[in-house]
């Protein structure tokens, strides 16, 4: 039986496969720092052959530099021996849950996830420490030892990440920030599906730089836009109020988007309401679209400055398909199509428009007219115009009916109505989301949590056509992100599921760091922990409010579609489950060999073997795990019979038969864990007999 890796993969060796496939005369030998010989590429040679010219040494070219960076691609495709390991007390509805809380550093979780997710997150959004001179950020060496790793001046130690203070004093202050993201976005990429996006909010500091990090990482041609979102203004500014943030958006395939036809839009703020009160009026007036006009362009007179129907007031012609506004009739740019349209009345031929009609024959004109969607004026010296309704009308041959049997009852959440597409600056004061979580924690025990409202409009803004999304934020910090995903399911019928990824940063190292406000931010936090009797980690305030914003969504209720999942599993970066020799044989000598009889390190639990073996299989993390007895005997079923796993020792024939006959894709055993030689090497055939498709492995 094969045995599984239990460790994230080599990119490195994978990177030289596809090279080597393309230019196998690039692929050379070279000594590894023990003498060993390995694969490696010829870059000069390499070089030559992507060159049309003659390369003859380095040549002048524009791309981003920093010291560190050749290091940060280095940490970006390096492997890990590191493993998750589920949380079933810290979890919510860990059994049924689709939600996954990952605690610990990013950039290990990113590389354990890159395998099981690759190619599969629709969306990420990340907030990153924006570099300010007073944050702390991520400092990776995965090649130095646990000894030297501690003796690291000024670093904080927490679950394998490091953080470190970037004071602009620094003289590697921007260079150290990009060697902390360039590896983590390097990862995330390939996470992302084809038509997949990642948000990234940042401020001034870092802007220019993360532009061309993203150019290089996702590829300039990906790039679809930089949002601004303004967030209030400062008056004790002493130049200008610089009282916005950016957030830039990229697309992994911007083609693929094009081909597929991707278009975004969003309901125009104030629609519903606006159908609402035609349909209100509809009831009293019947058809007498007259009067409905009268009433609906006196509600909008009274409507408040600040309501959002008021900017739409232009809706206030009503027909059979409800309020409309006019619309230009003439063909984009000009030079479009001219032919002769009939007045109903005078029966001459309309005014053509200067650039021509919009409708490239006069069959679709006539289709338009019939359906009532072009408003002929008093006569023909003047082009008729089009119709745009506050909601799209039903197609032709399609039968519907606008009153219901409740008359006035309120409109079904599936209704479209007139939307628009979204600019690139938005408004929402930043105080807003301060105040909400404040009242929904009780305390403040986050500083500047990114507005969660926002970011719901946002995910169902890029998601038209993706009912059940995933969506990844590696840097959770508040949590902003899952409530997002809360608030945009329930809201829009959506089934999206998010995975969050926070470092278990100590409250207790920050309280020694921080001053002002800022110290009353986390004693807040510290305390509201201390309460619960919870570690004094970042992490654990993250899991806190996700909790907090699952029941609140509960009880506001929402969209009928909305599988009503609030929960999330909690799984924790850590080492691996497997003994050290497992990875280092080569440096166990004879004498030592009876100390590593057993592969398994002690105090992990078969629920912990379990989820390393998800990752190296690379199966969803949130699948459903059913646990049964079997002849005295604990075995696992992932997904109904996608994964069968015993990792119980003294495991007989009988029990295997079992396990064979319910016919498992994949089954997994402990390479220890049978009760004879002779019962392991019957495993496969007992397989091959009863379930001859199953993938067989041990650990």
């Amino acid at each position: 039986m094969d045995k599984l890796k239990m460790q994230s993969p080599n990119l490195v060796e994978k990177n030289i496969d596809k090279i080597a496939a393309l230019f196998p005369n690039c692929i050379t030998e070279s000594r590894d720092e023990k003498g060993k010989l390995q694969r490696a590429v010829d870059f000069d040679l390499l070089r030559q052959e992507l060159s049309e010219a003659v390369v003859e040494g380095p040549k002048e070219c524009y791309h981003l530099d920093w010291p560190g960076k050749r290091e940060a691609l280095i940490i970006a495709n390096a492997p890990i021996a590191k493993t998750l390991r589920p949380c079933w007390e810290e979890s919510v509805n860990f059994d049924t849950t689709k939600n996954l809380f990952i605690e610990g550093d990013n950039l290990e979780a990113l590389k354990l996830l890159q395998e099981t997710y690759l190619s599969r997150v629709k969306l990420i959004y990340i907030d990153p420490p924006y570099n300010t001179g007073k944050d702390f950020i991520y400092k990776d060496n995965f090649t130095v030892s646990k000894e030297e790793f501690e003796k690291a001046s000024g670093e904080r130690t927490e679950e394998g990440g490091r953080l470190v203070s970037n004071s602009e004093s620094r003289g590697r202050y921007h260079s150290d920030w990009l060697s902390m993201i360039y590896p983590r976005l390097s990862v995330a990429k390939r996470l992302l599906s084809e038509e997949g996006l990642i948000f990234i909010s940042i401020d001034d500091a870092e802007q220019a730089s993360l532009r061309k990090v993203c150019d290089q990482v996702f590829g300039e041609q990906n790039f679809l836009a930089q949002l601004v979102w303004e967030k209030g203004r400062k008056n004790d500014a002493k130049f200008f109020s610089v009282g916005h943030e950016y957030m830039l958006v990229y697309s992994k395939n911007k083609t693929f988007l094009r081909e597929r036809a991707e278009i975004w839009r969003e309901e125009k703020p104030g629609a519903r309401e606006i159908w609402e009160e035609f349909m209100r009026l509809k009831a009293i007036h019947g058809e007498d679209y007259s009067a409905i006009e009268i009433d609906l362009s006196q509600w909008y007179s009274d409507l408040p400055k600040s309501h959002p129907a008021k900017k739409w007031s232009r809706y206030k012609r009503v027909d059979q398909f409800g309020p409309w506004r006019d619309r230009d009739i003439s063909w984009p740019g000009g030079d479009g199509p001219r032919y002769d349209v009939i007045h109903p009345i005078t029966k001459q031929p309309c005014k053509v428009p200067e650039r021509g009609w919009i409708y490239g024959s006069p069959e679709e004109m006539k289709r338009q007219i019939r359906l009532g969607l072009v408003e002929f004026r008093k006569d023909h010296t003047e082009p008729p115009f089009r119709k745009a309704h506050i909601r799209p009308i039903p197609e032709e041959g399609q039968e519907e009916t606008l009153d219901n049997d409740e008359g006035t009852e309120e409109i079904s959440e599936d209704i479209e109505f007139a939307t628009q597409v979204r600019g690139s600056y938005f408004y929402k004061q930043s105080q807003v989301a301060v105040k909400y979580l404040r009242d929904l924690m009780g305390a403040k025990v986050f500083s500047n949590p990114k507005d969660h409202e926002e970011l719901a409009r946002l995910i169902e803004y890029v998601t038209p056509r993706d009912r059940k999304a995933i969506i990844m934020d590696f840097f959770a910090g508040s949590g902003s992100t899952a409530e997002a995903v809360f608030r945009a399911n329930s809201t829009y019928g959506t089934n999206h599921q998010f995975i969050l990824v926070q470092l278990p940063e100590s409250l207790e190292d920050a309280m020694n760091s921080t001053t002002g406000s800022a110290k009353k931010t986390v004693q807040a936090a510290i305390k509201m922990l201390k309460k619960y009797g919870r570690p004094l980690v970042l992490s654990e305030v993250s899991k806190e409010r996700v909790r907090l914003a699952g029941i609140k969504a509960l009880n506001e209720g929402g969209h009928d579609n909305w599988q009503r999942d609030i929960g999330f599993r909690v799984l924790k970066v850590d080492s691996s489950n497997m003994a050290d020799v497992y990875y280092t044989p080569d440096d166990i000598n004879q004498s030592q060999l009876d100390l590593f009889t057993e592969n398994i390190k002690s105090g992990r639990k078969s629920e912990d073997l379990l989820f390393q073996v998800l990752l190296d299989w690379g199966l969803e993390l949130s699948l459903p795990i059913v646990k049964e007895t079997i002849d005295g005997k604990i075995a696992f079923f992932v997904d109904g019979n996608a994964l069968a796993a015993c990792f119980e020792t003294g495991i007989n024939e009988e029990m295997v038969k079992v396990l064979a006959e319910r016919k498992p894709l994949r089954v997994v055993f402990r390479d220890d864990g049978f009760g004879s030689d002779s019962v392991k090497i019957n495993v496969e055939q007992i397989f091959k007999l009863l379930s001859p498709d199953t993938e067989v492995k041990t650990i």
